[in-house]
């Protein structure tokens, strides 16, 4: 089910179907790096993943995380979001991009559609986002959202601090 389209995207729902792209995405060694590992290593387990993850989400909050397809090719190519996060005090927002399509703006179209949609029509309250200290090409894009560097902040169950932006 498409949820937004932009000039060269369509933003959709993430269903089983799309698990051998999920598998691809969340075993990029910039996901693991940057995102973390989620253990996903099979199809089956990467469909588990999106049912209890992704459907619950969009059942539960209305929201979650969409696949981003190229409009020219049908192609998925990354994902973008919102979620609940434990030890946040606000919905944040994410993205994940493969390799071949990164540098190409899809990221910043994606995810700045994504945040008008958590605004304008979710009517969102504030959208806030996380980012590993190093990954400067998503500190970049969140400041280009508008978002601003507030703090370092340490989520429940993780080993390293992060920086929220809001």
């Amino acid at each position: 089910m498409i949820v937004l389209s932009t000039e060269r995207l369509l933003i959709k729902k993430i269903t089983p179907a799309d698990a051998p792209f999920l598998l691809e995405l969340m075993n990029d060694k910039d996901w693991i790096e940057n995102i973390g590992d989620r253990g996903i290593k099979t199809i089956e387990q990467a469909q588990v993943y999106i049912t209890n993850r992704f459907l619950k989400s969009y059942e539960e909050k209305g929201f979650g995380f969409y696949g981003i397809v190229l409009k020219e090719s049908s192609e998925m190519i990354g994902t973008a979001g919102l979620v609940h996060r434990e030890g946040l005090d606000a919905v944040d927002i994410g993205y994940g991009m493969l390799p071949a399509f990164r540098g190409k703006g899809y990221a910043f179209e994606a995810t700045k559609a994504v945040f008008d949609y958590g605004y304008n029509v979710l009517r969102l309250d504030k959208i806030v986002a996380i980012v590993n200290p190093s990954n400067k090409s998503s500190i970049k894009l969140l400041e280009k959202l508008g978002l601003r560097y507030e703090k370092m902040v340490r989520l429940p169950d993780e080993d390293k601090d992060i920086k929220l932006f809001s």
